[in-house]
Parts: C-alpha cells; structure tokens; sequence
C-alpha cells in the first residue's frame, strides 16, 4: 500500500495506538485527517483535526461533513476501540451496545461510506486494527471479543468482496498493549498471569509495516499468533489452559467489578 502523498482519516487518532500511528505514517509520507469524539488535549503535530462520534446515530451524516471538509482522503485507519473487562453479569446492555457501536458498527459505517468514493476515484484503503481477542475469547471480554469476532469477519468478507478492485483491506490484530483503555485490575491481570504486553509505538510501527507490505491480516506477539492457530485448530485445548488460569482472571474480574 503507498503511504506517499497519501491522505487517511485516523479514527481514534488521540488514543495510544492511534497518537502512537502518527509519526510514522507523517515519516513515510502520508498525509493526515486525524478524527476524535472531543478535542486533543494535546496538539496534533502537522495533522488536520475532525470531531467525530462513532458512536452518534447520524453517523452517516457526520462522515459526508468530514469528506465534504477533506475530499482528497483515500485511506482510512479504523484505530478506534472501546473496553469494559467485567462478568457478564455485571455488564449492561448500554455498554454493550456502545461497544457495538464504537468497535464494529462503525466500521460498516465508515466502510459504507468511503468504499464506492474509492472505487469511483480508482484507489483507496481500508485498514482495521482488531485484536488477538478477535480470535480467541477471553473471560471478563465477552462484549469486546464479540465486536473483535465480528470486525474480524467483516473485514475478511469485504476484503473478498473488492478482490477484483483496487481497494486494499488490511486487518492487522496487536495483542495486550500498553494504553489508558485498561483499567489497573486488566494491568494487574497481565502481570499475574505473565502476558507480554507492548508499548503502543511498537505496534503502531508494526502496523505501518504491515500496510507497507500490503499484508492484507496480520497478527502481533509470539506466542499470541501460536495460540490464534491452535484455538482454530484445537479449541479443547485453549479451554483446558484458559480453566486452569480461570481462579486468577475471577479474583481480578471481582476487583474491578467491585468498583
């Protein structure tokens, strides 16, 4: 995928992942409409800003003003993402539905909106930052796991689906990773259990490599790849390691639930 002189809307351009993206991408020479729900507290060095929810109902809407405002975007990074790590008892139905709504109803939106403009300029991307979650179910991230499954999916069929235009779609999967979307008890849960966990520069730089050599899914951190294939393959045996670890991630679960 060509960065150069290149123009990407960056949904969730102020989190950690998506702040960390912007230095590499201005390095390999794209261009940059960074879009956030309220303004930066911190200035955006080179960037043009957006305000945008995605989780409003008229997001439609709001994607037509930002085009309308930038008719040269030819990219779009969908780096947003929402969490809550909780049982399933302790999660209500509106924070289901804005996990929904932030983490996979958007991208259908945004891709609804931007695939026909690219296929009639004759060139464009789409890039999806998942997650290893997106492929193995994880206790306390039912909800999150289910909007990762389903953006996975949707990015596999979509990319299948523009096979025979020049529309790339890349879906690129990082695994725990060091930002303000986790609370203490999921910190203190990584420790405990000895997951790896990278800083958001790292897997930024490891996404812009992946859109630099077009590979169209990608997943981060050895040996969170190893585990996405043997869950494919032998889910059995991801339950026996996940119920062995099961009495660590409840007394975890219990301490952010007590909040």
């Amino acid at each position: 995928m060509q960065l150069r002189d290149r123009t990407f809307l960056l949904l969730g351009g102020t989190g950690g992942i998506g702040r960390a993206l912007i230095e590499p991408l201005q390095a390999a020479g794209a261009r940059l409409v960074v879009a956030s729900r309220s303004q930066p507290v911190l200035p955006l060095p080179d960037c043009d800003w957006v305000q945008l929810d995605l989780a409003a109902a008229n997001l439609g809407a709001e994607l037509a003003r930002v085009s309308e405002q930038h008719p040269l975007i030819d990219g779009v990074i969908h780096c947003a993402g929402q969490n809550r790590f909780c049982r399933l008892d302790a999660l209500a139905m509106a924070d289901w539905q804005q996990l929904m709504a932030v983490n996979l109803t958007s991208a259908f939106a945004v891709s609804a909106h931007f695939v026909p403009r690219f296929r009639e300029r004759g060139q464009g991307g789409m890039v999806f930052v998942g997650s290893t979650f997106g492929s193995i179910g994880f206790p306390g991230y039912s909800a999150y796991c289910a909007t990762k499954f389903g953006l996975r999916g949707f990015t596999e069929a979509l990319r299948r689906e523009l096979a025979d235009t020049p529309i790339d779609v890349l879906y690129v999967a990082p695994r725990a990773t060091q930002t303000a979307m986790n609370p203490g008890a999921v910190d203190a849960l990584n420790q405990a259990l000895g997951n790896r966990v990278d800083p958001p520069e790292t897997v930024a730089r490891d996404i812009v490599d992946t859109m630099v050599r077009s590979q169209t899914r990608r997943y981060l951190g050895w040996p969170e790849r190893f585990f996405v294939m043997l869950n494919g393959l032998l889910p059995r045996l991801v339950d026996q390691a996940m119920r062995r670890q099961l009495p660590v991630i409840q007394r975890f679960l219990m301490t952010e639930g007590s909040k």
